[in-house]
């Protein structure tokens, strides 16, 4: 098939060199094939510091190491790709990125978190539906080769219940869960799925635990730390018994897991997460945020 021309918005990630790196090294263990980053837009945000200090770095090293064309706007990002990678860090930018780029009707990813409020996703949604561009967006732990085997591996037991753990770090400018959180709570919805009723968070200064309740009754729940471990891992119960994921059990990076699946999106424009699930990942974490700070239950 014909290799795709990925263009690149938002240079100030390291996601930006893992998914490049991945694409352009053929001789790489796990090279993800399909397209090369053509071109990239830097775009950087002046209200997030962590933005700025990394910008110019990841933006030579695009265009150094792996020859990526930098051009002056996200106009002549779209024009020179075939698909569009929206890479920025602050998720606060990605509503204005897509407003100017919206209509150009090719594929999106835009990184997590789609956006910092469920009113910023929904006139996400709006636009991709307008103009019929498809868009998608994801944490690369929802495709974690160790968390993915064991759902395979059980496709016909019910999932009663989860609960999920990770490093849960926490950027002032980034509103709370929707930094770190967003990718152990993206791990509980590839097990339950859509259709959350209500949020409670407990907090200290070292560790969040978050608890979900769903409409059908089942219970998830998402711990944060912020001292000890940095591992990713799961419990998932079913109908018949508890099976322990632990991420690392797998040498494959979650981004090549991730990339396989974007570029899959890219080709037939189809997203592998359900627009209406990221939604509602938003409001659960905005659900969250809210219980954190009130120590209310939240219901969404």
């Amino acid at each position: 098939m014909k290799e795709l021309n990925i263009g690149m918005i938002g240079l100030d990630t390291s996601h930006v060199i893992a998914f490049t790196k991945l694409l352009h090294n053929q001789s790489g263990k796990y090279h993800v094939k399909g397209g090369k980053v053509v071109a990239a837009f830097p775009d950087g945000s002046p209200d997030f510091a962590l933005s700025m200090s990394r910008l110019d770095k990841f933006t030579l090293e695009l265009k150094q190491t792996y020859g990526v064309k930098i051009v002056d706007s996200m106009k002549a990002v779209v024009e020179e790709s075939d698909a569009i990678l929206i890479e920025s860090v602050d998720g606060a930018q990605h509503l204005e990125q897509l407003q100017k780029i919206a209509s150009c009707r090719k594929p999106i990813f835009i990184d997590k978190p789609l956006s910092l409020s469920s009113q910023e996703a929904d006139v996400m949604i709006r636009l991709a539906d307008k103009y019929e561009t498809p868009i998608m967006s994801s944490s690369a732990l929802r495709f974690a080769e160790g968390l993915q085997a064991v759902i395979h591996a059980f496709p016909d037991r019910h999932v009663v219940g989860a609960d999920c753990f990770g490093p849960m770090y926490l950027e002032e400018e980034q509103s709370g869960f929707f930094w770190y959180g967003i990718h152990t709570i993206e791990m509980l919805y590839s097990l339950l799925g859509a259709g959350i009723k209500e949020v409670t968070t407990e907090s200290n200064s070292d560790y969040d635990v978050i608890t979900g309740v769903w409409k059908d009754g089942r219970i998830g729940t998402v711990r944060g730390n912020r001292v000890g471990n940095e591992q990713f891992g799961a419990v998932i119960h079913y109908d018949d018994g508890s099976e322990y994921v632990a991420i690392k059990s797998s040498d494959k990076p979650f981004y090549a897991s991730l990339l396989e699946e974007i570029i899959c999106f890219f080709r037939d424009g189809n997203s592998r997460v359900h627009l209406q699930e990221t939604r509602e990942m938003i409001l659960f974490i905005e659900a969250a945020n809210k219980s954190k700070q009130t120590g209310e239950k939240q219901y969404v």
